[in-house]
């Protein structure tokens, strides 16, 4: 629902926004346009008393995009100011959907009393300034953010190359959560690199941004903010990193390359503009080097679903399916686990053996789980903290977390001989110090406001000198309730009333019927009349003025004494801000560990084994996602093994061609596939009776159809680009899944490309393949090709329809059953028939026979040698283009062409 806000009067002793001649300004919006101005591309909320008000281009586009009442205000220069606002105390909600639009506001708040200004003048202005941009990227609210997902800001930095291709320096950011990573990267993986990342936020310069080149990568990104060349400048970058982490050298800091540096202090240098001066604290930038984890390209982790289904919702993805996990951080760190396989096969295993240590012991994973379920999450409590906008519950989080961290320690030492992982993890929970603890205890109050201006959140007991202000305080309070009672019975009106609002203060409120009385001799000389409503009467006293102004008084001095002790407290946590969130960061590796083996043992998966061979073997494998439904429905999984491993005489992995109709189960087969080796390099058991992986140290799928309107591709085009990236960087540690290659165009032309990608497949990339077409002419290649086996899905016919069984067999299908799955749809009994008719004329011009002639005429694909490409030099070549170069065609007779011709084979490399 849409909360409207109606005009809202000015903040007290403010001049209105009012109709003026084309050349005044009023003082008001002289400070406005002035603020604006300083905040370019930023929606200005500009706070007047209870309300943040949008004025000019700003007010037109907040409106739209929250859909609230766009009104007018005054004029300037000849012109209606157009205007609106919403609340100050519901200003998160429509932050988060401004921020969930692409947009960026200014948050303008009143630095001084409306008092304070009146005291000047009567034309003076309340002091504004900006406290905070809200961006995208550098959100730390819990209102604003999912839980269980990072909010990283990415900068990225480009170094220009006319030689070797432009490089690029990734540095990304959750000052949620104070992880800082940075990385270096080549132009081609880019967008796979950007993909993995899944920023909610990008800084870019401004001619990165105008950049044709990527403007399409860019596209794909929530938000891109450009920012001027001096952000980005990578003379001052090191001196921009000393200084934000207030270290004298970078030798305190990671070893990082310059474009790293580069854009490690572009992403400081925008959170300490956008936080206008409040620093969150984060941790020291930690390098990731290139091939640490397996490279995945934006349409693979589309094709695979692998954190968001294809119609962009979480539920139906592979994560939604094995988080098992009971915190928010555990969620996030399974998020990032699953976003980047690892590609070392050490630091699988110990991944792998912390997860078998809680699937042998079961007691030990439910007594954690239990744990960590009162575990909290730490580290965005602690961000709020940093920037002032933490409150009393986020203090009480702490608390709680540390006490968390006893429990679980206290589990986790009853392990026998546990592993390194786990011990590190143990050493973690040890740091953070109890004492803190102890003293949030007794400072805290049971029950807690959410912000801490609503007071009461410090325990009585905890500090004399506000239990003492409390005392007078409440005192005043039943000074109060002592005056209700005999006002009523002064009056004679048993059902007068002292109440409080924060608009009126105290009021005697009486009901209608009784408002003539006391507007009337003799009790009007003490009842002095403020509002009359529809069924009540409201009055004040001389009285009753003087004890609310000593009970504001004493509020206004336990609050202050309240906050007081709020900065103390939060000063502490902000001490231990390091050993905090070590011990977070241990609570979320136990949570992924305890909710990986809970996930193994409830759905039967096993610990593979993961080395640096070129093996893939998987015995009854299962798909994740697809099982997890079925299950859900009473049905059972129906398990298929896979062998891409080299054969025996063979140094590279094998191409699995798979037929069989639609809806057998192809599709569900090769993902699979893909999704137990991504399982197996996060370091999770996979669904599966057995499986050994050799590293894949880069995925490709292509899988599905779908078009790119917005780019102009139809589906035919996207297939080709998807594919022509797969056939260009597939290597041998490589495994591509295929599925219907060919088929959005024409049948020869489609059955050519398929029989093309096939064979370089197996004669150039050398990878570990499966390959799944309705080409059945494509399994006549087996005979030429040593390592293609043809599979095939088994289905039964029975009267008529066809019965699916999903299991895959050696072997070729026959044919597709294409007529059978359309009647199973639910094609006209007229159209059925009628494609039978053509189905059998078709066929009866056998282009299988035409597929085997076509095997024994074609040669194969011709690829040259690794020999003969590395025996290529680069003088060689030179002097080759150089001959060319100087031959002069229209000068030269038939006999010197031919001459010239045979000079030229002769600077051909032999072999």
């Amino acid at each position: 629902m849409t909360v409207q806000k109606p005009l809202s009067a000015p903040a007290p002793s403010e001049p209105a926004v009012t109709p003026e001649a084309p050349a005044r300004v009023t003082p008001m919006m002289e400070q406005f346009l002035e603020i604006k101005a300083a905040n370019p591309g930023l929606l200005l909320f500009y706070r007047m008393g209870d309300f943040y008000e949008l004025f000019f281009e700003d007010a037109e586009i907040a409106s739209k995009a929250l859909g609230i009442m766009l009104t007018k205000r005054g004029k300037h220069q000849g012109q209606d100011i157009p205007m609106c606002g919403v609340p100050v105390e519901r200003s998160e909600d429509y932050l988060h959907r401004l921020i969930a639009q692409g947009f960026r506001v200014a948050v303008c708040e009143q630095m001084e009393d409306p008092a304070a200004a009146k005291a000047r003048g009567n034309k003076s202005v309340v002091r504004r300034d900006v406290v905070r941009l809200v961006t995208p990227g550098t959100l730390t609210e819990d209102t604003l953010l999912d839980a269980r997902t990072n909010n990283y800001l990415l900068a990225i930095a480009r170094a220009r190359s006319s030689a070797g291709g432009d490089r690029f320096g990734l540095a990304w950011i959750d000052i949620s959560t104070s992880e800082f990573m940075v990385t270096e990267c080549a132009g081609g993986e880019l967008a796979a690199t950007l993909a993995r990342i899944n920023p909610n936020e990008a800084i870019v310069t401004d001619a990165l941004y105008a950049d044709n080149e990527l403007a399409a990568t860019l596209r794909e990104l929530t938000a891109v903010t450009p920012l001027t060349r001096d952000v980005f400048d990578g003379a001052t970058a090191e001196r921009r990193l000393c200084d934000y982490f207030a270290v004298a050298t970078m030798d305190g800091l990671a070893a990082m390359s310059r474009l790293e540096a580069t854009a490690a202090a572009a992403a400081v240098t925008y959170v300490d503009r956008t936080q206008v001066g409040k620093r969150p604290p984060l941790s020291p930038p930690s390098r990731e080097a290139a091939g640490t984890t397996m490279a995945i390209d934006p349409a693979t982790r589309a094709n695979l679903e692998l954190t968001r289904t294809l119609s962009g919702e979480r539920r139906g993805s592979l994560l939604d399916a094995i988080d098992c996990t009971v915190t928010p951080a555990g969620s996030r760190l399974l998020a990032q686990r699953l976003a980047a396989p690892l590609t070392d096969s050490a630091a699988i295993a110990r991944r792998l053996g912390t997860v078998t240590i809680f699937v042998d012991d079961g007691a030990a994973r439910q007594d954690i789980r239990d744990a960590l379920r009162n575990a909290p999450d730490m580290s965005r409590a602690l961000a709020r903290l940093s920037v002032g906008r933490g409150g009393p519950r986020d203090l009480a989080g702490l608390r709680d977390g540390i006490l968390a961290a006893d429990h679980a320690l206290a589990r986790l030492e009853t392990l026998d001989d546990p592993p390194a992982e786990v011990r590190a993890v143990m050493d973690a929970l040890r740091r953070p110090s109890r004492d803190l603890a102890q003293e949030f205890t007794r400072a805290l109050a049971d029950h807690l406001p959410l912000i801490k201006r609503d007071g009461g959140f410090v325990r009585e007991g905890y500090e004399p000198a506000l239990d003492e202000t409390r005392s007078l305080r409440d005192a005043s309070r039943l000074v109060v309730a002592a005056m209700q009672a005999r006002y009523a019975d002064d009056t004679g009106i048993k059902g007068l009333k002292i109440r409080h609002n924060n608009v009126l203060g105290y009021f005697v409120e009486v009901t209608a019927q009784h408002g003539d009385k006391l507007m009337s001799p003799p009790l009007s000389a003490t009842f002095i009349h403020r509002q009359t409503l529809a069924g009540q009467v409201r009055f004040t006293t001389a009285e009753l003025g003087e004890i609310e102004a000593k009970i504001a008084n004493a509020g206004d001095r336990a609050l202050g004494l309240e906050l007081e002790i709020f900065d103390r407290l939060s000063a502490m946590a902000l001490a231990a801000g390091d050993d905090l969130r070590a011990a977070a960061h241990a609570f979320a590796q136990l949570d992924v560990a305890t909710a990986l083996a809970k996930l193994a043992v409830d759905d039967n998966y096993v610990r593979p084994e993961v080395d640096a061979s070129l093996s893939f073997a998987v015995e009854g494998g299962r798909h994740p996602v697809v099982e997890q439904a079925l299950k859900r429905d009473g049905q059972p999984f129906i398990a298929n093994s896979c062998d891409l491993s080299p054969g025996p005489s063979q140094q590279n992995g094998q191409l699995w061609l798979i037929t069989g109709p639609n809806m057998a189960g192809k599709s569900t087969f090769l993902r699979q596939n893909a999704l137990i080796a991504l399982l197996a390099q996060i370091g999770s058991f996979v669904p599966a009776a057995r499986a050994r992986i050799g590293i894949v140290d880069r995925l490709f799928s292509r899988v599905g159809a779908a078009d790119d309107l917005a780019r102009g591709r139809s589906t035919f085009m996207v297939e080709m680009v998807e594919t022509a990236a797969i056939l260009n960087q597939a290597g041998e540690r490589s495994l591509v899944i295929l599925d219907e290659i060919g088929r959005g165009t024409a049948t020869f032309d489609g059955l050519s490309i398929a029989w093309a990608a096939i064979e370089h497949l197996h004669e150039a990339n050398r990878c570990r393949t499966l390959f799944a077409t309705h080409y059945h002419e494509l399994t006549a290649l087996s005979a030429r090709l040593p390592r293609m086996f043809n599979a095939t899905v088994r289905v039964k016919e029975w009267q008529g329809n066809v019965v699916f069984l999903h299991e895959v067999l050696p072997g070729s299908a026959d044919r597709s059953y294409g007529i059978q799955v359309a009647k199973l749809a639910g094609l006209p009994p007229a159209v059925i028939a009628r494609a039978k008719s053509v189905l059998a004329k078709l066929e009866a011009q056998d282009r299988g026979q035409t597929a085997r002639a076509l095997v024994d005429d074609l040669p194969l694909f011709a690829v040259p040698s690794r020999a003969a490409t590395e025996a290529t030099l680069p003088g060689e070549a030179e002097a080759l283009i150089e001959a060319v170069k100087a031959l002069h065609p229209d000068e030269m007779t038939p006999r010197e062409a031919l001459e010239a011709l045979y000079a030229l084979k002769a600077k051909l490399p032999k072999g």
